[in-house]
């Protein structure tokens, strides 16, 4: 049975990296980037941005992904900069179609920037429950897009 990115990115999730850093990780590779080296750039961004609960860190990181495929690297390449928007929006809308939202206090159904609320949301297992299917769905999508 062969895993897919989507498995891959889970498995880095469960192992207790942040949503971000599980979906940036396990693309880094094919684009010539360690996975250390994307662990640490994608890992202020779980929790929707060090748990502010807004953008889902699996959103994030899978925007991250995008960049790496498509972004800009000479500042006159406006066409990679559009083509990454355009892919960046079509990950988005589909993102939204799955889990009507990308905002992670949404996703959650707690705010994360309100300690008393953190707690909870980690005292219940919230962040295993849920976060692992917008992290697996992440992946799929990119999959399908990249």
């Amino acid at each position: 049975m062969t895993l897919t990115r989507a498995d891959d990115a889970a498995a880095i999730f469960s192992g207790g990296y942040s949503c971000s850093q599980a979906v940036a990780a396990a693309f880094a590779e094919d684009f010539g980037i360690g996975r250390a080296t994307v662990l640490r750039l994608s890992c202020g961004f779980g929790g929707g941005m060090a748990h502010t609960g807004n953008t889902c860190g699996a959103v994030t990181g899978a925007l991250m992904v995008i960049g790496m495929k498509y972004g800009r690297t000479e500042i006159d390449d406006l066409a990679s900069k559009e083509k990454t928007y355009a892919v960046a929006n079509t990950f988005i809308t589909e993102f939204l179609r799955r889990n009507n939202s990308i905002g992670c206090t949404d996703l959650i159904g707690h705010n994360l920037s309100d300690p008393k609320e953190l707690a909870i949301a980690r005292k219940n297992g919230l962040f295993t429950a849920k976060c692992t299917k917008y992290v697996r769905d992440a992946a799929e999508i990119l999959e399908k897009l990249l």
